[in-house]
């Protein structure tokens, strides 16, 4: 025989249910009844929180981790290498946008390469894409390290 739960959030006092016990479980573990939630059934003297609930479990979602360019204080990690390749790419490729400035964080001058580009109808582009090849280029042939310190830690703007 199965049990009618029925189930109130604290925060707001609504009441929800009634639910079998295949039902109060996937709940559960979808996430949608939470630990604090109060439950009851037919036969119990009071309201419980789920937790109390044996057979119920709870598992807290994980947060995503973010990998982060800075290296430790220590200076034992590398730094990653994702910015520096994106950017020498998006340099050489879509230099006069100065796509490849806004993926290490360089925004003003990005900015300024995009505007000359847009605004004299693309024949600043030719200057401005000029540019963006050199700096890909040069992206390119720096180490992780350098790329790291000359550009996102020192936020050298050009070349």
């Amino acid at each position: 025989m199965t049990t009618d739960w029925y189930v109130i959030r604290p925060g707001d006092g609504r009441r929800f249910g009634p639910y079998n016990d295949a039902k109060l479980r996937q709940l559960a573990d979808d996430g949608r009844l939470q630990p604090d939630d109060m439950v009851w059934h037919e036969g119990m003297s009071d309201w419980i929180e789920a937790v109390d609930i044996d057979g119920l479990s709870f598992e807290l979602p994980v947060p995503p981790t973010r990998t982060t360019t800075m290296p430790p204080a220590t200076g034992s990690a590398r730094p990653d290498p994702v910015y520096r390749i994106a950017a020498g790419v998006c340099g050489i490729l879509l230099g006069s946008l100065g796509i490849h400035k806004f993926i290490y964080g360089a925004t003003t001058p990005g900015i300024i390469m995009l505007l000359v580009t847009l605004l004299t109808c693309g024949w600043g582009g030719l200057i401005m894409g000029t540019i963006g090849i050199i700096e890909g280029i040069i992206y390119l042939t720096k180490s992780d390290a350098e790329f790291e310190q000359t550009y996102m830690i020192d936020k050298k703007p050009w070349f």
